[in-house]
């Protein structure tokens, strides 16, 4: 049975080098530059591993860590941003080896965090640790060429991470199908694989939701994620709604947000319940949602937007501070809302009719609506049940394969009827 409780970018995380997806030619350089240490401290002590979110770096060094077995002594720089914390963790670490005299490689990870106004000396006592280190230092950013960092770059070497290639990301999630028993169609993989950009964190996230409580994925189940634009995955800004400690933080994430308000209140709503398992806590989030709803009314009644800044306050602040008595439970993933799906799913469908429409327009000289809504209806009952006929008519209106398999309605009767057409 799938352990549906654990987060697969955990659970089928790179373990070797030679899993790890995309970026091979820059993860020999790396690897050349740890081994080059086995000749004595080379001229940089540092390796400064940039690019964005989500494409690899850092398991990319867990992964050399495990390969080469050595000691991996890894924290996330933002929370050490102060000079004493800095000194007190990756100092005393990079002067001596490990306790059974193995080889040691120190990580800060997400080195921007250094960049903020709480960082107080914290490049700086970077940039001495660096200088004197005596075990190999790695270094994470999203970007190298902040500013702050100017005086540390001379010390690194600088090692660029870019997103790797829809095909690359494809092939990792194919491999996280057969471990999940999970069937799914290729253009539903290729799709997924695409929309994510390169970050392959965020397309192994989207795959999860997706796939939940599913053993076959198709391109139909996924189709409809294309109509939303990737700003800031959802499910991260969900998560800061839901688990913030501060008002605050809650309200931020809003800007971070890849969808509109309505939206937004749709994914909050149909997760919470989820995530909030006290029925005293359910209710307070549910109190909240409901008066977001009530400013929602209002403002599509008077137009008075003034409103809207109430509405931010309860979805989200109101949400976060709900969560009073529920315990942790572990991973729980996000859901997209069926709402949500059913609108996209119809939208894509409407284009698809529209498409046909144009096709039809050509060759019988009615507009491309009325085709789609007095023309099309006949010719899926001509398609669904008569292939001979279906594969005239596909070659005279010039349709694709995608066509033929809507009109047709199952893949199996658009492959009869394509074979008809070679």
């Amino acid at each position: 049975m799938r352990d549906v409780c654990a987060a697969w970018t955990l659970k089928h995380k790179p373990k070797s080098l030679r899993d790890v997806v995309g970026n091979k030619e820059t993860i020999r350089k790396f690897v050349d530059w740890v081994k080059s240490w086995e000749g004595g401290i080379p001229k940089n002590r540092a390796a400064f591993l940039y690019g964005p979110p989500g494409i690899g770096k850092t398991v990319t060094v867990e992964a050399l860590a495990n390969d080469f077995h050595m000691e991996l002594v890894e924290k996330n720089a933002s929370d050490y941003r102060t000079e004493e914390a800095i000194k007190r963790f990756a100092g005393l670490a990079s002067q001596y080896g490990s306790l059974f005299g193995g080889k040691r490689i120190i990580l800060l990870d997400e080195l921007d965090g250094l960049t903020g106004t709480a960082d107080k000396g914290g490049v700086k006592a970077t940039i001495e640790i660096v200088k004197t280190a005596q075990c190999p230092v790695v270094l994470i950013a999203n970007n190298a060429y902040n500013p702050r960092f100017s005086t540390l770059r001379n010390y690194c070497i600088l090692i660029e991470f870019k997103k790797p290639p829809a095909g690359e990301v494809m092939k990792h999630l194919k491999r996280i199908c057969l471990r999940e028993g999970i069937q799914v169609e290729e253009d539903a993989l290729k799709f997924i694989a695409r929309r994510s950009e390169g970050d392959v964190r965020s397309a192994v996230n989207d795959f999860q939701a997706l796939a939940q409580g599913k053993k076959k994925l198709t391109y139909d189940d996924v189709l409809w994620l294309g109509y939303r634009d990737r700003q800031e995955t959802i499910f991260a800004v969900l998560r800061m709604i839901i688990y913030s400690k501060t008002c605050e933080g809650a309200k931020r994430a809003v800007r971070m947000a890849d969808v509109d308000l309505d939206m937004l209140f749709q994914w909050i709503y149909e997760n919470v319940p989820a995530h909030l398992t006290d029925p005293h806590d359910l209710a307070s989030a549910m109190d909240a949602l409901s008066m977001a709803d009530v400013y929602r009314g209002r403002i599509r009644r008077t137009r008075d937007w003034s409103f809207m800044r109430y509405i931010i306050d309860f979805m989200t602040a109101g949400v976060a501070m709900a969560r009073v008595n529920t315990k942790p439970s572990g991973w729980i993933p996000f859901k997209f809302p069926q709402r949500i799906r059913m609108l996209s799913r119809s939208k894509a469908e409407r284009a698809m009719q529209l498409s046909i429409g144009y096709k039809i327009k050509r060759k019988c000289h009615v507009s491309a609506v009325r085709a789609s809504k007095d023309i099309l209806p006949y010719l899926r009952i001509i398609f669904k049940n008569n292939a001979d006929m279906a594969a005239g008519l596909a070659k005279w209106l010039d349709l694709d394969l995608r066509m033929v398999e809507y009109l047709a309605g199952s893949k199996k009767k658009s492959k009869d009827i394509i074979e008809l057409l070679s």
